[in-house]
């Protein structure tokens, strides 16, 4: 991208980052849409429990498959054909009323949205200077979660009846498609001779996978069962939903300073710094998450560190891996943090059984502690090896 001025630079990414709001807007209605509906209908827990895992394995089981079509389709093409189907989807479950209808539609559905997270993804690594990519992702996360969390907000207005809930879906599709045609012929070439595929892609940033990974272990823990963590804590259901709303605000306010750090120190570093925080905070939560001031501020804290090995992660994608490979590296990335987000819930889910509070802290910790040796010893064998 050497042929595009600083001010093409800037609107490139610019137009990258607008759209995932729009993405984020999309799964931040679709995902309580789905389970508000299906509890209305009287479905049972483990039926809603299946529909709201059905995106995370529909991202998983489809994105091996996807960097060939975005190589061919180029990053313009596989943004606007997934904005395109996402919208369709949310107006497909308003005409198909039915469980298994909606379980298969949002299947497709989620499907389809990874298309603009992997391209949009790689489009940006590809634009993005080095000096200054860590901030940029910072600022994409950032406006991906907002969208996230403006989703719930507006199915707060408008309900889960009717057909308005469905257009304001089918509309954050939409919304992410428009600024990608703006910048159209801002987009990277995507199609590289020779690229990779995802399993060999693996090797090729291994600590920016390992904080995939660990980052979606912590998220999905953390967003799960925190509100259960805090209820077996003693607090009532409403402190301990607002321990969730200050987490998620702390992963958004905090999220530029861990990627002006990622720019301005080793990203090797700043990964290992996210795992000993973590292990740290994840260690305070039992005697903290009572207290009116201590509670908060460690929520707010693992927020930022728990959104942040997701902009360390890719940054360093960005950084280790040639343009031909990132389209693939990118999907493996994604990958790893989705294996990581499904073992999460269910490890520190199990270990709650035994223990609701000491069982998943021990778990998050032991995540962590294994995480840190693992990218220690990650940058070790780098070192020998170069």
């Amino acid at each position: 991208m050497t042929t595009l001025t600083p001010r093409e630079r800037s609107l490139s990414l610019a137009a990258v980052i607008a759209a995932a709001f729009g993405v984020g807007m999309s799964f931040g209605v679709g995902l309580p849409l789905t389970s508000l509906t299906l509890e209305a209908w009287g479905e049972p827990k483990w039926v809603i429990g299946l529909a709201g895992a059905v995106p995370a394995l529909a991202i998983l089981i489809l994105l091996p498959l996807l960097p060939p079509v975005v190589a061919r389709a180029g990053a313009v093409k596989a943004i606007l054909t997934g904005c395109v189907i996402g919208a369709a989807g949310f107006l497909a479950l308003y005409a198909f009323q039915s469980t298994p209808a909606w379980i298969v539609t949002r299947f497709i559905m989620s499907g389809a949205l990874a298309l603009p997270w992997l391209a949009g993804e790689t489009w940006m690594n590809t634009v993005a200077s080095d000096g200054a990519r860590g901030r940029i992702i910072a600022i994409y996360a950032i406006s991906f979660f907002l969208g996230f969390m403006l989703g719930p907000l507006l199915l707060s207005v408008t309900g889960i009846s009717g057909v308005l809930p469905f257009v304001v879906g089918a509309a954050g599709s939409a919304l992410a498609s428009v600024p990608i045609l703006l910048a159209a012929r801002l987009a990277p070439d995507m199609m590289h001779e020779g690229a990779r595929s995802i399993a060999s892609a693996l090797k090729l940033a291994p600590i920016g996978m390992a904080g995939a990974l660990l980052g979606g272990f912590a998220e999905m823990s953390y967003f799960s069962l925190l509100p259960n963590v805090g209820l077996a804590s003693g607090l009532d259901q409403t402190r301990a939903l607002e321990l969730m709303s200050v987490m998620t605000a702390g992963g958004i306010v905090l999220q530029f300073a861990i990627g002006w750090l990622a720019d301005k120190m080793p990203r090797v570093a700043v990964t290992t710094g996210l795992t000993l925080t973590m292990l740290t905070l994840s260690a305070l939560l039992p005697w903290a998450i009572t207290g009116p001031t201590a509670g908060p501020a460690v929520a707010f804290f693992l927020g930022g560190v728990i959104l942040g090995f997701y902009t360390v992660g890719l940054s360093i994608i960005g950084e280790e891996v040639e343009t031909r490979d990132l389209t693939s590296a990118n999907a493996a990335f994604l990958i790893m943090y989705q294996i990581g987000a499904i073992a999460g819930p269910f490890l520190s889910g199990a270990a709650m059984t035994f223990s609701p509070v000491i069982g998943f802290v021990a778990t998050v910790s032991a995540a962590m502690f294994v995480g840190t040796l693992g990218v220690l010893w990650l940058a070790r064998s780098q070192l020998g090896t170069n």
